[in-house]
């Protein structure tokens, strides 16, 4: 397990303290992206989150059919997704929703959610993603599509801090000129700390 601190970007690399104190409801969320059509990967890091406490997953698109998600549904853990810019099968997913008791919310190109008592907001793409974390609008913003996982502290336009996380790609799938991890985030709602993990290859 490798545990990351949150720092401030821009301009300084000094470590911030935040209290987030006066939020009551602790929920703690499982954040992965570009798990593509490697179903097992990405069932094994929703089973570890669970183990950790995780109360419900976030998927930051590349999911590219239903039978990637059918592992992970059996879990009976609500997953959140988005789209990524590999569509896949629209068609089987949205009748895997429909299939799905209300565990599988798939939310198209982005989502803004409240997850306890935090507002969240989820896309693909990580320009998109720190362009919303500096409107102050959400406490966190959760993003993919680079495979390379980050957990960034953003200064935003209302003069606070936005947490902006990139989970990396669950499936270990390398982007053109990196060699990358099989990694996913659990993130501590309560706390607003987050820690990344990498799944063993096998």
């Amino acid at each position: 397990m490798l545990c990351i601190k949150i720092r401030t970007a821009l301009i300084c690399d000094t470590v911030q303290e935040i209290d987030n104190s006066s939020t009551e409801n602790q929920l703690k969320v499982c954040i992965v992206s570009d798990s593509h059509d490697r179903s097992e990967p990405l069932a094994a890091a929703i089973t570890a989150a669970q183990s950790a406490g995780a109360e419900t997953v976030i998927h930051c698109g590349d999911l590219i059919g239903a039978n990637t998600l059918r592992a992970s549904l059996k879990l009976g853990i609500p997953i959140h997704a988005v789209h990524g810019n590999n569509l896949g099968d629209m068609m089987a997913i949205s009748n895997l929703v429909k299939k799905s008791n209300g565990l599988l919310t798939y939310h198209g190109m982005d989502a803004a959610l409240e997850l306890g008592g935090r507002k969240v907001f989820v896309t693909h793409y990580p320009h998109y993603g720190r362009g919303m974390a500096c409107t102050g609008d959400y406490d966190l913003v959760c993003c993919g599509h680079s495979h390379v996982a980050e957990i960034l502290t953003l200064s935003n336009v209302k003069g606070g801090l936005t947490t902006l996380v990139n989970p990396g790609t669950v499936a270990g799938i390398h982007a053109p000129g990196i060699i990358t991890p099989w990694t996913w985030i659990l993130g501590d709602l309560e706390k607003m700390t987050f820690q990344l993990h990498e799944l063993p290859q096998t």
